[in-house]
């Protein structure tokens, strides 16, 4: 089991949100690594230096997987099941195993997508 994080995730640990940042710290103690792709980095991603200090931090004990086009077309199918159209949330969806958890600000078109993805996915609204 992983902990994955949205974009929604990362805005929550750089305002130092504590129980995002006890989320995270539970999954790292479990011995488990918290994933995300670059889309998700993009999306949150401005500057990197002083001003964005916290969210650097958090960004170099998470695994970020390419958003290549392996994960770009289980993303495309994802989405045509779901009916919707944010690739980065569907590749998000995507690139989950069975058992994983997704934090997220969206936990209704997170949800829709892991309904798509017919694997059990825990959703954790953050």
């Amino acid at each position: 089991m992983s902990l994955v994080l949205d974009a929604g995730a990362f805005v929550a640990l750089e305002r130092r949100d504590r129980d995002m940042w006890a989320i995270l710290g539970l999954s790292e103690r479990s011995g488990s690594t918290a994933r995300t792709h670059g889309g998700v980095i993009a999306q949150v991603w401005r500057s990197g230096g002083g001003r964005q200090a916290v969210l650097a931090r958090a960004v170099r004990s998470i695994e970020t997987l390419p958003l290549d086009l392996r994960l770009g077309q289980q993303a495309g199918r994802l989405m045509a099941r779901a009916g919707l159209h944010d690739a980065i949330d569907a590749a998000l969806v995507a690139m989950c195993k069975d058992g994983d958890q997704i934090a997220t600000s969206d936990p209704s078109d997170l949800g829709r997508l892991v309904a798509a993805a017919g694997i059990r996915i825990d959703v954790i609204p953050v």
